[in-house]
């Protein structure tokens, strides 16, 4: 990754932030080729947010580079730990992780997730639970799911109680993310 290797938007549109983009980029450059050990990780990547501005880089294209780079650096810790404790100690971390998650698949549709607090906007539990049902397939059956699908998903939003916590569910997500990368 290069200074400017994104393209910009119209300088009348808005799009990430080129200086907070080239200089997050440069960072992670340098911790992934400093090797194990490095200060940033998958799941440091995922949650890095940039300003909006004109003339900005093309969202979409920073968000793949940033979804690769994730991927990368799932990749590097998972080879690290199983060079460190072993593919056994790797996949009864997995498993756990996966367990974790399937004991939320476990429960109704519907009620999975706490709904918002007051009157704030959640996610509509249909979205929400159709996700599930394919996190379901791909736990019990093995039907195909990536991380890439999991972390694409949009949700309708749904207002009060009748939505599920967005913030439950963004992390819930996120673990799914994991754990899916973690057998990519």
């Amino acid at each position: 990754m290069s200074d400017g290797m994104f393209r910009t938007v119209s300088s009348v549109r808005h799009g990430y932030d080129p200086d907070e983009v080239d200089e997050f980029f440069a960072h992670a450059r340098q911790m992934y080729e400093a090797g194990p050990g490095g200060a940033l990780t998958g799941k440091d990547v995922r949650r890095v947010s940039f300003d909006m501005v004109r003339g900005g880089y093309v969202t979409a294209a920073v968000d793949a580079a940033l979804d690769r780079l994730e991927a990368a650096f799932v990749a590097r810790a998972r080879a690290d730990f199983i060079a460190q404790r072993g593919q056994q100690a790797w996949l009864a971390q997995l498993g756990e992780q996966a367990r974790t998650l399937y004991g939320r698949l476990g429960r109704p549709d519907g009620d999975r997730f706490a709904p918002p607090s007051g009157r704030a906007q959640g996610y509509e539990p249909a979205d929400v639970d159709a996700l599930c049902h394919r996190l379901v397939a791909y736990f019990d059956s093995g039907t195909p799911l990536t991380a890439a699908e999991v972390r694409t998903a949009t949700f309708r939003r749904r207002n009060g109680k009748d939505g599920y916590d967005e913030a439950s569910v963004d992390a819930f997500c996120g673990r799914a993310v994991e754990v899916l990368l973690g057998v990519e």
